[in-house]
């Protein structure tokens, strides 16, 4: 690439180095005070193939795809994966208890000031224990992360937090109430959603809603224009118990089946995690799964394949809360990062045209 395409000096030059390098050295540290944590708590740090049968069955993820060349020059077809998921809870099915995970990971149509083609994705899984338990363990890698690099407070967008105060911890439905709008009345107690329920209620608070708008277009329009602004300012939120119908690997909740055991993870408006008390019936998952291709293909035309050996896993995976952190953005906060090549050693070189 040429200089007169560049928009700004290559993260390589000595200058542009040195003005990254302290965001570097945090990053470095926080991941060592991280690797001591997990393992003080008896975690077994594990490390999985990066290329998989499937990257992912959720509807507005997009992979990278590749292809496996035999002796014979017959080629068969792997992704990229956007989250060590399916890989780590093999690992539950196989009998480990505790496990944590440095993955890089790789989404494709996603690039800005927190978005990167390649990144790392912290995961950890818990069998046996509430995913609860992965709330307050957010709260001490918050911690954790602001002493390491000696911080009193995070910042981004406008937005500060204390990264040593109390979180909130608000629901799905209540976060959608302060709104005036009642999630729960457009979901039955089997987890379907009924649209013209939830639009007649966007539209009578004044949001937009378009005629081929489905029920998950209108509640992420609620989540991006209304709820997400307002999370994590002043302290982290943590936005708990998803509607059913977006926590396609999450279980129902035992008290409302209407709602899952989800929840993520904010701080300065910026998402850091998503949770979940995991689904461990096959084929529930398979028939979420292919609920999340057709909708994909509706919207993309396009579909990634189902990943049999993980539903074949799940059918002896024990009960288990798993959790993914993006490492970057957490390290973004801590170090008083701007945008998430700051935090990459080596960033993905931007393409540009013409």
């Amino acid at each position: 690439m040429s200089d007169r395409h560049r928009s700004a000096p290559a993260w390589w030059t000595p200058s542009t180095h040195a003005d990254r390098r302290p965001f570097l050295i945090g990053r470095n540290r926080i991941q060592a005070a991280f690797r001591s944590h997990f393992a003080d708590r008896e975690f077994v740090e594990v490390d999985t193939a990066t290329l998989q049968v499937s990257p992912g069955n959720e509807a507005h993820l997009h992979a990278f795809k590749t292809e496996a060349l035999g002796h014979d020059g017959s080629a068969v077809p792997l992704y990229l994966h956007t989250s060590p998921e399916f890989a780590c809870k093999k690992l539950l099915s196989a009998g480990e208890t505790r496990i944590a995970c440095f993955a890089h990971v790789y989404r494709n149509r996603e690039r800005g000031p927190l978005h990167h083609p390649e990144f790392t994705m912290l995961e950890w899984y818990r069998v046996g224990e509430s995913y609860e338990q992965l709330m307050q363990d957010c709260v001490d890698l918050i911690t954790l992360a602001a002493e390491t690099v000696g911080t009193k407070h995070f910042a981004y967008g406008g937005k500060t937090v204390d990264p040593f105060a109390e979180p909130e911890r608000i629901s799905v439905a209540d976060a959608f109430a302060r709104h005036d709008i009642d999630l729960l009345a457009t979901i039955e107690e089997n987890g379907t959603t009924n649209r013209d329920a939830l639009a007649s209620q966007l539209v009578a608070v004044g949001m937009r809603v378009a005629a081929d708008d489905t029920w998950a277009d209108l509640f992420s329009r609620v989540i991006v224009e209304k709820v997400e602004p307002n999370l994590g300012n002043g302290r982290v939120t943590i936005l708990d118990r998803y509607p059913i119908a977006e926590a396609a690997l999450a279980r129902p909740c035992a008290d409302d089946p209407r709602v899952a055991e989800r929840f993520e993870l904010y701080a300065c408006g910026v998402e850091l995690a998503n949770a979940f008390g995991e689904l461990t019936d096959p084929g529930e998952q398979r028939r979420r799964f292919e609920a999340e291709m057709v909708e994909k293909q509706r919207v993309y035309g396009e579909t990634y394949p189902l990943d049999e050996d993980f539903l074949e896993a799940l059918a002896i995976m024990p009960q288990a809360s798993g959790i993914a952190l993006g490492f970057d953005r957490l390290v973004m906060l801590a170090t008083g990062a701007l945008k998430i090549d700051q935090v990459i050693w080596a960033p993905v070189p931007e393409t540009h045209r013409g």
